[in-house]
């Protein structure tokens, strides 16, 4: 069996944000990675923060939930909510790992975005093996 990679979209404000850290604090036990997406637009720099998680029981599905890039990003000076994210990842033992992608305006549809970031995420062994 394949597994089913799907993206869910939430919004990029601090209350989505926060729904993401509930996400990850009830489910730490499916919790399998997490995150942070950067990306260049109108030369700012901005990331989505993500959580990918393990399949529930005998499921094929792994959702991945996204807030999607409308969160600045500067490495030295992190905006409030990618400290939060980060102290939030470190408590339940995972470090949010950084990946540089590609703006998803450069994509005609939100789908193939998402696909293009499964094959990253999969070409760097970011994701659980296929079954």
């Amino acid at each position: 069996m394949i597994l089913n990679e799907q993206f869910i979209k939430l919004g990029s404000g601090y209350g989505d944000v926060y729904e993401l850290f509930e996400l990850m604090k009830t489910n730490e036990h499916r919790l399998h990675q997490t995150y942070l997406l950067i990306a260049e637009h109108e030369g700012k720099t901005i990331c989505s923060l993500a959580a990918s998680f393990q399949p529930a029981s005998d499921n094929y599905f792994l959702p991945i939930y996204i807030c999607q890039e409308g969160i600045p990003y500067d490495e030295e000076q992190p905006s409030q909510r990618v400290t939060l994210f980060q102290q939030c990842a470190t408590s339940l033992g995972k470090t949010p790992i950084p990946v540089t992608v590609r703006h998803s305006t450069t994509f005609s549809e939100d789908d193939l975005f998402y696909q293009y970031i499964i094959g990253i995420l999969r070409l760097n062994n970011l994701l659980p093996n296929l079954r």
